[in-house]
């Protein structure tokens, strides 16, 4: 084997060795967020609960790009699964992961080719909009399959009096309560990430450096 080709084989493996440490430190960190869950109680009923855990997977998805962050959403989903266990049957895990995924896939794929302040804010805002609709139109009727639409549109009313059917519910609830979701993790994100990925790649630069080392 030559030298070229040893160091190009030392190269990738550090690559990979460094991707699965960031990987499995973001996923860690995402379930540990979704532990301090909360509910925005004047906007959507309770089960509709407001975390940060969104922000370590978007991190790693611009980072590592779209594959790793659906690595990450699924990781962070499993994990608080196994130690907290499920009230829905996996419908409430299932919708996590699903309006997570529509949130961070678009972002990161529209990131990946536009990798500017400018790439990062339109593909955040697609997100958005992404999950919106799929809340809207797939994650409503999910949630119905534990709880009857009627409990759930109560639940809404309760808060929007105006509220009298599924399409008022997801106007006055769904909406708002992921737009600012949303926007909230877009801004957190956009102001942590340059700090975070100059720590990524120093990470990569020190295992990249013990690795040379070690074949020395």
């Amino acid at each position: 084997m030559t030298k070229s080709k040893a160091k190009t084989i030392n190269s990738d493996n550090t690559a990979k060795t460094t991707k699965l440490a960031v990987t499995a430190m973001l996923a860690a960190l995402s379930a540990v967020l979704m532990f301090f869950e909360f509910p925005l109680g004047f906007i959507a009923p309770s089960f509709y609960e407001f975390d940060f855990s969104e922000v370590p997977v978007l991190v790693g998805t611009f980072s590592m790009g779209p594959i790793a962050g659906a690595v990450i959403e699924f990781v962070k989903i499993l994990v608080k699964f196994l130690i907290k266990g499920t009230s829905t049957g996996g419908v409430g895990e299932l919708a996590n992961f699903l309006i997570g995924c529509s949130f961070i896939l678009p972002a990161g794929f529209i990131y990946k080719y536009k990798k500017t302040r400018v790439g990062a804010i339109v593909g955040m805002l697609t997100g958005t909009a992404i999950g919106v609709v799929l809340n809207t139109f797939v994650l409503v009727p999910l949630y119905s399959s534990f709880m009857p639409l009627t409990e759930i549109i109560k639940m809404g009313q309760a808060i929007f009096p105006a509220i009298d059917g599924t399409f008022t519910f997801c106007l006055y609830c769904v909406g708002p309560f992921n737009i600012i979701k949303g926007l909230i993790i877009s801004v957190v994100v956009f102001i942590i990430y340059k700090p975070l990925s100059r720590l990524i790649n120093s990470l990569d630069a020190l295992l990249t450096k013990k690795k040379k080392a070690t074949v020395q």
